[in-house]
Protein backbone atom coordinates (compact mmCIF):
# COMPACT_ATOMS: atom_id res chain seq x y z
CA UNK A 1 0.00 0.00 0.00
CA UNK A 2 1.27 3.47 -0.90
CA UNK A 3 0.86 5.48 2.31
CA UNK A 4 1.26 9.26 2.34
CA UNK A 5 0.96 11.87 5.02
CA UNK A 6 -1.50 14.72 4.47
CA UNK A 7 1.06 17.18 3.14
CA UNK A 8 2.40 14.68 0.61
CA UNK A 9 -1.12 13.67 -0.46
CA UNK A 10 -2.29 17.24 -1.05
CA UNK A 11 0.91 18.21 -2.85
CA UNK A 12 0.81 15.22 -5.15
CA UNK A 13 -2.84 15.63 -6.11
CA UNK A 14 -3.23 19.41 -6.19
CA UNK A 15 -4.06 21.13 -9.49
CA UNK A 16 -1.11 22.20 -11.58
CA UNK A 17 -1.15 26.01 -11.86
CA UNK A 18 -0.76 27.74 -15.22
CA UNK A 19 -0.79 26.16 -18.63
CA UNK A 20 -3.18 26.12 -21.57
CA UNK A 21 -6.88 26.95 -21.53
CA UNK A 22 -7.66 23.21 -21.65
CA UNK A 23 -5.31 20.91 -19.74
CA UNK A 24 -5.32 17.52 -18.06
CA UNK A 25 -4.98 17.31 -14.30
CA UNK A 26 -4.88 13.52 -14.70
CA UNK A 27 -6.07 11.03 -17.28
CA UNK A 28 -9.69 11.47 -16.24
CA UNK A 29 -10.02 15.14 -15.26
CA UNK A 30 -10.05 18.19 -17.51
CA UNK A 31 -9.16 21.62 -16.09
CA UNK A 32 -10.60 24.48 -18.14
CA UNK A 33 -9.56 28.05 -17.50
CA UNK A 34 -12.75 30.06 -18.00
CA UNK A 35 -12.33 33.69 -18.98
CA UNK A 36 -15.73 34.46 -20.40
CA UNK A 37 -17.41 31.19 -21.31
CA UNK A 38 -16.96 27.56 -22.31
CA UNK A 39 -19.41 24.83 -23.30
CA UNK A 40 -19.38 21.58 -21.35
CA UNK A 41 -21.26 18.31 -21.19
CA UNK A 42 -24.23 18.56 -18.88
CA UNK A 43 -23.48 17.02 -15.50
CA UNK A 44 -19.71 16.81 -16.04
CA UNK A 45 -18.64 19.46 -13.49
CA UNK A 46 -16.96 17.89 -10.46
CA UNK A 47 -15.55 21.12 -8.93
CA UNK A 48 -14.91 24.76 -9.77
CA UNK A 49 -13.13 27.80 -8.39
CA UNK A 50 -13.67 31.48 -8.97
CA UNK A 51 -16.93 33.15 -9.95
CA UNK A 52 -18.69 30.84 -12.41
CA UNK A 53 -22.31 30.27 -13.38
CA UNK A 54 -23.84 27.26 -15.10
CA UNK A 55 -26.84 27.47 -17.42
CA UNK A 56 -28.73 24.78 -19.27
CA UNK A 57 -31.76 22.68 -18.46
CA UNK A 58 -31.95 19.07 -17.40
CA UNK A 59 -33.20 16.47 -19.84
CA UNK A 60 -35.45 13.57 -19.00
CA UNK A 61 -33.19 11.33 -21.06
CA UNK A 62 -30.11 12.46 -19.15
CA UNK A 63 -26.59 13.21 -20.30
CA UNK A 64 -25.44 14.75 -23.51
CA UNK A 65 -27.58 12.54 -25.74
CA UNK A 66 -30.82 13.85 -24.29
CA UNK A 67 -29.67 17.42 -24.61
CA UNK A 68 -28.56 16.97 -28.19
CA UNK A 69 -31.70 15.15 -29.25
CA UNK A 70 -33.81 17.95 -27.78
CA UNK A 71 -31.70 20.55 -29.53
CA UNK A 72 -32.14 18.78 -32.84
CA UNK A 73 -35.87 19.40 -32.51
CA UNK A 74 -35.42 22.90 -31.07
CA UNK A 75 -36.77 21.80 -27.70
CA UNK A 76 -33.81 22.39 -25.45
CA UNK A 77 -30.24 23.47 -24.78
CA UNK A 78 -27.59 21.13 -26.20
CA UNK A 79 -24.89 21.60 -23.56
CA UNK A 80 -24.43 23.72 -20.49
CA UNK A 81 -22.72 27.08 -20.70
CA UNK A 82 -20.09 27.80 -18.06
CA UNK A 83 -19.62 31.56 -17.73
CA UNK A 84 -17.47 33.85 -15.61
CA UNK A 85 -13.89 33.82 -14.38
CA UNK A 86 -12.25 30.80 -12.81
CA UNK A 87 -11.48 27.12 -13.29
CA UNK A 88 -13.94 24.31 -13.92
CA UNK A 89 -12.95 20.68 -13.47
CA UNK A 90 -14.79 18.23 -15.70
CA UNK A 91 -14.98 14.44 -15.78
CA UNK A 92 -17.27 11.76 -17.15
CA UNK A 93 -17.57 8.29 -15.60
CA UNK A 94 -13.81 7.73 -15.28
CA UNK A 95 -13.42 7.94 -19.05
CA UNK A 96 -10.05 9.14 -20.29
CA UNK A 97 -9.97 12.72 -21.51
CA UNK A 98 -8.44 13.54 -24.90
CA UNK A 99 -7.71 17.18 -25.85
CA UNK A 100 -7.65 18.24 -29.49
CA UNK A 101 -6.52 21.63 -30.73
CA UNK A 102 -8.24 22.49 -33.99
CA UNK A 103 -6.73 25.10 -36.27
CA UNK A 104 -8.82 27.29 -38.54
CA UNK A 105 -10.29 25.13 -41.27
CA UNK A 106 -9.94 21.91 -39.25
CA UNK A 107 -12.97 20.01 -38.02
CA UNK A 108 -13.94 16.81 -36.26
CA UNK A 109 -17.23 14.99 -35.77
CA UNK A 110 -17.72 13.43 -32.34
CA UNK A 111 -20.28 10.96 -31.04
CA UNK A 112 -22.59 12.93 -28.73
CA UNK A 113 -21.84 10.51 -25.86
CA UNK A 114 -18.16 11.40 -26.01
CA UNK A 115 -18.16 15.21 -26.04
CA UNK A 116 -16.83 16.72 -22.79
CA UNK A 117 -16.19 20.41 -23.55
CA UNK A 118 -15.21 22.87 -26.24
CA UNK A 119 -14.02 26.44 -26.41
CA UNK A 120 -16.45 29.26 -27.27
CA UNK A 121 -14.60 29.96 -30.51
CA UNK A 122 -15.55 26.53 -31.83
CA UNK A 123 -18.57 26.46 -34.12
CA UNK A 124 -20.73 23.37 -33.85
CA UNK A 125 -23.58 21.69 -35.65
CA UNK A 126 -25.72 18.89 -34.23
CA UNK A 127 -26.64 16.01 -36.47
CA UNK A 128 -27.54 12.35 -36.52
CA UNK A 129 -27.13 9.35 -38.74
CA UNK A 130 -30.72 8.48 -39.57
CA UNK A 131 -30.03 4.86 -40.38
CA UNK A 132 -28.54 4.38 -36.91
CA UNK A 133 -30.67 6.73 -34.81
CA UNK A 134 -33.48 4.24 -34.24
CA UNK A 135 -31.19 1.29 -33.63
CA UNK A 136 -29.69 2.33 -30.29
CA UNK A 137 -31.44 3.10 -27.03
CA UNK A 138 -29.77 6.50 -26.75
CA UNK A 139 -29.98 7.30 -30.44
CA UNK A 140 -26.90 8.13 -32.47
CA UNK A 141 -26.39 11.87 -32.27
CA UNK A 142 -23.13 13.51 -33.26
CA UNK A 143 -21.62 16.96 -33.16
CA UNK A 144 -19.59 18.49 -35.96
CA UNK A 145 -17.05 20.93 -34.51
CA UNK A 146 -14.98 23.42 -36.51
CA UNK A 147 -11.89 25.30 -35.36
CA UNK A 148 -10.02 27.20 -34.32
CA UNK A 149 -10.12 26.22 -30.66
CA UNK A 150 -9.89 23.40 -28.13
CA UNK A 151 -12.15 20.34 -28.04
CA UNK A 152 -12.14 17.74 -25.26
CA UNK A 153 -13.60 14.30 -25.83
CA UNK A 154 -13.65 11.18 -23.70
CA UNK A 155 -12.88 7.52 -24.36
CA UNK A 156 -13.33 4.33 -22.38
CA UNK A 157 -9.70 3.25 -22.21
CA UNK A 158 -7.03 4.28 -24.70
CA UNK A 159 -8.27 5.32 -28.13
CA UNK A 160 -7.15 3.77 -31.40
CA UNK A 161 -6.79 6.13 -34.38
CA UNK A 162 -7.23 4.44 -37.75
CA UNK A 163 -6.75 5.62 -41.30
CA UNK A 164 -9.45 4.91 -43.87
CA UNK A 165 -10.50 2.77 -45.57
CA UNK A 166 -11.77 1.12 -42.38
CA UNK A 167 -15.00 -0.42 -41.09
CA UNK A 168 -16.03 0.16 -37.46
CA UNK A 169 -18.66 -0.84 -34.93
CA UNK A 170 -20.88 2.24 -34.34
CA UNK A 171 -20.98 1.49 -30.62
CA UNK A 172 -17.19 1.79 -30.40
CA UNK A 173 -16.78 4.74 -32.78
CA UNK A 174 -15.85 7.97 -31.00
CA UNK A 175 -14.97 10.50 -33.70
CA UNK A 176 -13.91 11.04 -37.28
CA UNK A 177 -12.37 13.79 -39.38
CA UNK A 178 -11.82 14.35 -43.08
CA UNK A 179 -14.08 11.46 -44.01
CA UNK A 180 -17.81 10.64 -43.83
CA UNK A 181 -19.25 7.25 -42.95
CA UNK A 182 -21.82 5.15 -44.73
CA UNK A 183 -23.81 2.56 -42.81
CA UNK A 184 -24.08 -1.04 -43.93
CA UNK A 185 -25.75 -4.11 -42.48
CA UNK A 186 -23.50 -7.14 -42.15
CA UNK A 187 -25.67 -10.19 -42.77
CA UNK A 188 -23.17 -12.61 -41.23
CA UNK A 189 -23.02 -10.55 -38.04
CA UNK A 190 -26.81 -10.39 -37.97
CA UNK A 191 -26.98 -14.16 -38.07
CA UNK A 192 -24.35 -14.48 -35.38
CA UNK A 193 -25.48 -11.91 -32.82
CA UNK A 194 -29.21 -11.65 -33.49
CA UNK A 195 -31.31 -9.15 -35.40
CA UNK A 196 -31.84 -6.83 -32.43
CA UNK A 197 -28.16 -6.17 -31.77
CA UNK A 198 -26.52 -2.96 -32.90
CA UNK A 199 -23.47 -5.00 -33.89
CA UNK A 200 -25.12 -5.95 -37.16
CA UNK A 201 -24.58 -2.36 -38.30
CA UNK A 202 -21.17 -1.25 -39.49
CA UNK A 203 -19.81 2.19 -40.32
CA UNK A 204 -17.69 2.25 -43.46
CA UNK A 205 -15.16 5.01 -43.96
CA UNK A 206 -13.70 5.11 -47.45
CA UNK A 207 -11.06 7.26 -49.08
CA UNK A 208 -7.42 7.91 -48.43
CA UNK A 209 -7.54 10.90 -46.09
CA UNK A 210 -8.73 11.73 -42.58
CA UNK A 211 -8.89 9.50 -39.52
CA UNK A 212 -11.35 7.57 -37.35
CA UNK A 213 -11.17 7.20 -33.55
CA UNK A 214 -12.45 4.03 -31.88
CA UNK A 215 -12.38 2.87 -28.26
CA UNK A 216 -12.12 -0.60 -26.71
CA UNK A 217 -15.70 -0.41 -25.43
CA UNK A 218 -19.17 -0.63 -26.94
CA UNK A 219 -20.88 2.43 -25.55
CA UNK A 220 -24.34 2.40 -27.10
CA UNK A 221 -26.93 -0.24 -26.35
Amino acid sequence: MNTMDLEEFTARNAPDPGGEQFKLENDYTLDVTVNGSVKAKAGSMIAHTGDLSFTGKASAEGGITGFLKEAATDEGTPIMDVEGQGHVYLADREKKVQILKLDAGESVTVNGEDILAFAPEISYEIGSIDSLAGSFAGGFTNVHLSGPGYVALTTHGDPLVLQPPVTTDPSATVAWSGVSPTVEVNASLSDMVGQESGERFQMQFTGESGFVVVQPFEELG
